[in-house]
């Protein structure tokens, strides 16, 4: 497990077949998928979406960091489908990723009026 998430987190921005990191860990899909249910309670494919959407949300929410978009953040991450991206950020955090990245940037501007 430890392999396969360390090799997701290296690949973060790019699309990881199961197929390849099963070879990688040496385990069939169905092992890495078993291993994957047993420790993290879900798919390794659901596992690499939702890193990659946390990896997201991290950037959009840090209000120290320069001028960034949705567009951009989510690019960065291997998201290309934005409505599809939209959906699953809002599923995966209660709110589009457009007013994660608005409360930073109020946040940050609230913080420089001090």
């Amino acid at each position: 497990m430890e392999r396969a998430e360390a090799y997701v987190r290296a690949h973060i921005d790019s699309p990881v077949q199961i197929s390849a990191l099963s070879q990688l860990v040496g385990l069939s899909e169905r092992g890495l998928r078993d291993a994957f249910y047993r420790v993290r309670g879900i798919s390794p494919k659901r596992w690499i979406v939702t890193a990659r959407l946390q990896g997201v949300q991290d950037v959009l929410a840090d209000a120290r960091a320069g001028p960034i978009t949705v567009t951009h953040a989510a690019t960065d991450f291997g998201f290309y489908e934005l409505g599809r991206f939209a959906a699953l950020y809002r599923e995966a955090f209660g709110e589009a990723p457009s007013d994660t990245l608005r409360s930073a940037h109020q946040g940050r501007t609230q913080h420089c009026k001090r």
